[in-house]
């Protein structure tokens, strides 16, 4: 890659947004395997909702969530800037690498382990650190599938609805076509995962898959609306670096190719 291109300003800013968003994203997958209590973890009292049948529910969270919010933000300013075919690229590149990143964990998890390694964390209560380590990194293929299905579904579905929203408001109310694009796609994203996951593949019963995501998804609401001053931060420091004229040429552009 030639320095022209490198130091050419779209093409940097499509390199630090792709970066931030595939990382977030197999981030998000590898430490999806731990549920927190969302309540504990604020030191407030915890929640108790009743619901299809399902009792004292709670806000009890895959830890993944804590980085998809960010992951649709930076979905909505590629979106923005480099129209859909950029989401679609990078949609598709991340799943992609989110299957070799697996893929990789998968061969980590069945290499043979030195003996002192498997032994060195016992002073810490950790008899067989090769089974600990097989435990935290060995997620289900149904939740894998799930997770992959639902992040593309979301994703495609967010960049339709950004264009429809920006086509009908302009310029104006980014916060309206980020916000509603992404309570759109993750609520799309939260049930696929969870039907694939746990309905189809699974075996839970489906008032507790509906029970569920509607917990997952009042986390999600909450997280999308409050990450409103962050999409017009980011949107401003990209407005700042690119310069007016450069980025009304390249929003101009982004829209130019009709929703299909």
């Amino acid at each position: 890659m030639s320095s022209e291109t490198i130091d050419h300003r779209p093409n940097r800013l499509f390199i630090i947004l792709a970066g931030f968003f595939v990382t977030n994203a197999i981030i998000a997958e590898l430490i999806g395997a731990k549920i927190f209590q969302l309540e504990d973890s604020l030191g407030i009292s915890r929640f108790s909702f009743d619901m299809f049948g399902q009792e004292n529910l709670s806000f009890q969270l895959t830890a993944g969530v804590l980085l998809w919010p960010v992951i649709f933000v930076m979905t909505d300013m590629i979106n923005e800037y480099y129209g859909k075919r950029g989401v679609r690229f990078l949609s598709f590149l991340t799943v992609g690498l989110i299957i070799y990143a697996f893929l990789m964990v998968y061969v980590a998890m069945h290499v043979t382990p030195s003996e002192w390694w498997m032994g060195s964390k016992q002073e810490e209560g950790i008899s067989d650190l090769n089974k600990s380590f097989k435990v935290v990194f060995g997620q289900g293929l149904n939740i894998i599938v799930g997770s992959v299905v639902a992040f593309l579904i979301g994703q495609l579905v967010d960049v339709v609805v950004f264009q429809r929203i920006k086509r009908a408001t302009g310029e104006k109310k980014i916060w309206m076509r980020t916000t509603i694009s992404t309570l759109v796609s993750q609520l799309i994203d939260s049930y696929v995962v969870l039907f694939i996951a746990f309905y189809l593949l699974g075996n839970w019963p489906l008032k507790l898959v509906i029970a569920i995501g509607i917990m997952n998804y009042i986390y999600k609401f909450l997280m999308a609306v409050l990450l409103t001053p962050l999409v017009y931060l980011i949107h401003g420091w990209i407005e700042k670096y690119l310069g007016h004229d450069l980025a009304s040429q390249m929003k101009t552009k982004a829209m130019s190719t009709r929703i299909s």
